[in-house]
């Protein structure tokens, strides 16, 4: 190539010397970039053919996730009231399958017959009250208040009675001391005036002895009949003195005797006259207490009655028998209940996504659904209708022994068509695998 180059250089014109000088470090120039293209161009080859050719990324057409099978409704654990705490199962009246409708019965409880008994009890309770108010509101009967005015009349006559007889007795008692006193003052005066002859006698026949005109003797007896006649007149005194102070004490007790029955009858009078007023009267007071043990009374049956229902076992809602964890004769446990309620006409699958892929996840997604166990055949297929807001563990255990089980999802829930629903109702926690599609 040089040799070519310098053949049509000797045929051109002379240049000058700059000239000349300028073309050959032109030429000097070309050959050296000529020669680093020839020594690069393997090398540049080589690693071209080394880096693969990039290819298009794959699109994420769907989530998937491992779950269990659910009623839509969720699984209900139907226990006694904790309020019957130590009872026990008398009867279960349902078997696993079974169909039940809402607040059917579906077991019974031993306390049952007590609990009959107090709602009787309260029933009797209750009439009773009933029966009072209606006696309250009606008022006395006519026989109880012509009864009661009688009751007032014979007080009323006895007082009278009473009076009369404890008068006449003080009546008596002044007419005796007036008497008394009378005939023995007469008794005085007589004796009185022997005392005074007594006296005169005596002190004539004195001045006889002295004189000597009498004996000594005759004056003696003179003196024995003065003294006689004075003892007389003193005992007479005392005696009428007693007989005032007997009297005048008899006569005191009589009349406290007369004051005290007035009083007592009279009491007994006013007591009679107020039972009257109360039993012809119906006071507000009266119908309001008998109203009040009415509603009471009321009160404890609905209380009894709803003991009784608490000793039967009903449905809280419509579904399917389940699993029944509590049989006849065996104490009701609170953790676990009597029985598994669920709703297996409208199945779910509690799908458990993981936490990087539920931002994927969508309200109204589809979803296929295959068994992980192979319990039931094909594909059965969902839509979302629920995503968790609470991110947890799993709880659906995987078969691969080298799953991470601390890995974190969120539960998202996948209603089954109807077909579906009733290929899987027997099937509740059966575990499958969700597909959701994006």
């Amino acid at each position: 190539m040089g040799e070519e180059i310098r053949s049509k250089l000797d045929v051109l014109p002379k240049p000058n010397k700059q000239i000349v000088i300028g073309l050959s470090i032109a030429a000097a120039l070309i050959t050296g970039a000529s020669i680093y293209y020839a020594l690069n161009y393997n090398k540049i080859q080589t690693t071209s053919a080394a880096q693969p050719t990039p290819t298009p990324t794959a699109t994420i057409d769907a989530v998937t996730a491992l779950g269990r099978l659910e009623p839509q409704g969720e699984v209900i654990d139907v226990s006694a009231s904790p309020n019957l705490g130590g009872a026990k199962i008398a009867q279960i009246l349902v078997e696993e399958g079974d169909r039940v409708q809402a607040n059917q019965i579906i077991a019974v409880l031993d306390v049952l017959s007590l609990k009959q008994a107090e709602k009787e009890v309260a029933r009797q309770q209750l009439k009773v009250a009933q029966a009072n108010l209606a006696i309250v509101k009606a008022g006395a009967k006519t026989g109880e208040i012509q009864a009661q005015e009688a009751e007032i009349r014979k007080w009323q006559a006895q007082l009278a009675t009473e009076t009369i007889s404890k008068q006449t007795d003080v009546d008596r008692l002044k007419a005796q001391l007036e008497r008394e006193t009378q005939e023995q003052t007469a008794t005085i005066k007589r004796l009185q005036s022997s005392l005074n002859n007594a006296q005169s006698e005596y002190n004539r026949y004195k001045n006889l002895v002295k004189e000597g005109v009498i004996t000594p003797s005759v004056f003696d007896e003179k003196k024995t009949t003065l003294e006689t006649a004075s003892q007389s007149v003193t005992e007479a005194k005392a005696s009428r003195n007693r007989t005032i102070e007997t009297l005048n004490e008899q006569i005191r007790q009589a009349e406290a005797l007369l004051i005290q029955t007035k009083a007592t009858l009279q009491e007994q009078i006013d007591g009679a006259k107020a039972e009257l007023d109360r039993i012809a009267e119906v006071r507000p007071v009266d119908i309001a207490k008998a109203e009040a043990e009415v509603e009471e009374a009321t009160a404890n049956l609905k209380q009894k009655q709803a003991d009784l229902d608490l000793a039967q076992v009903k449905a809280p809602k419509a579904g399917t028998i389940l699993k029944i964890n509590t049989r006849s004769g065996e104490q009701v446990k609170q953790d676990t209940g009597i029985v598994e309620l669920g709703q297996v006409d409208f199945m779910m699958v509690m799908a458990e996504v993981y936490e990087s892929d539920v931002a994927k996840v969508k309200v109204g997604q589809k979803a296929t659904i295959t068994s992980e166990s192979g319990v039931f055949k094909g594909e059965i297929t969902g839509i979302v209708r629920q995503v968790g807001q609470k991110i947890g563990k799993k709880d659906v255990l995987n078969t691969d022994p080298a799953a991470d089980v601390d890995t974190r999802i969120v539960e998202v829930k996948i209603y089954l068509d109807e077909e579906s629903s009733r290929k899987v109702a027997d099937l509740t926690y059966s575990r499958v695998i969700a597909k959701i599609l994006l």
